[in-house]
């Protein structure tokens, strides 16, 4: 996450950006045959530099050739993450609350779809390790559908101790893994909860698991050795939705 500039593409993040976090956007490049008559619109009144799409470029700036429909966006990095310590200063957690920690995640699409599962079922921020762990990019963006820019996306230097700062805060931590004997749909989440999210191949690492206060796993047929982990996440979301529903209201 060390870089500062990034490009978003497609009309629905572009759209997204514009009308939930408008403040990340410095520049919009844009094709004369783009014709969202909505989107220019909204192009229009947010007052910002659109310049014309160069497709010569279009193809290194949105990531892997993927289809950019005409509009792509550059953003801010520092305007879309907040420094884990700015968080804290006005982090008030209530029984209603859960976080979602990514522990050395490696797959821009996962990190997207982590995010986008987050927002759905109201989490208050998703925290993202700074170091061993996939950096947002115009590729999160897209996976997330655009929910990067409607939920907290939290930096953090030293995991150890924002980990302590928010038990400091009654957060209880949970760690997800396959071979944990206690069952998600069995824990109650009576406290401010945070689920700690591990890498695709080895899971939670050992710092992480240690400043677990439980780990938690998700029961599942033999047939299967585990899940991914953008699916474990939305699915331990749902499971402490289910205790809170409020959180899908407000």
């Amino acid at each position: 996450m060390k870089q500062n500039k990034i490009y978003i593409y497609g009309k629905h993040a572009v759209e997204e950006a514009l009308r939930h976090s408008p403040q990340v956007l410095r520049k919009i490049h844009l094709s004369p045959r783009m014709e969202d008559k909505k989107l220019r619109e909204l192009i229009n009144r947010s007052g910002l530099p659109v310049e014309p799409l160069d497709e010569r470029k279009a193809s290194s700036q949105a990531e892997g050739g993927a289809p950019h429909q005409g509009i792509i966006a550059l953003i801010s990095l520092g305007s879309l993450v907040t420094p884990f310590e700015k968080f804290m200063d006005t982090f008030a957690p209530t029984s209603d609350t859960v976080l979602l920690l990514l522990s050395e995640v490696q797959d821009p699409q996962n990190v997207g779809a982590v995010i986008r599962s987050a927002a759905a079922f109201g989490a208050a921020a998703v925290l993202l390790p700074v170091h061993k762990q996939s950096p947002i990019t115009g590729a999160v963006i897209k996976a997330s559908v655009g929910m990067a820019f409607r939920i907290p996306l939290v930096e953090v230097e030293n995991m150890q101790q924002a980990i302590a700062n928010l038990k400091k805060k009654g957060v209880r931590v949970y760690g997800l893994s396959g071979t944990a004997s206690g069952k998600v749909e069995s824990e109650s989440f009576a406290q401010p909860t945070m689920f700690v999210l591990g890498n695709e191949g080895s899971g939670i690492g050992p710092a992480a698991r240690q400043v677990c206060d439980q780990l938690l796993s998700i029961p599942m047929s033999p047939r299967a050795e585990s899940l991914n982990v953008a699916t474990s996440g939305a699915i331990a979301l749902y499971a402490w939705s289910l205790k809170h529903p409020k959180a899908l209201i407000e």
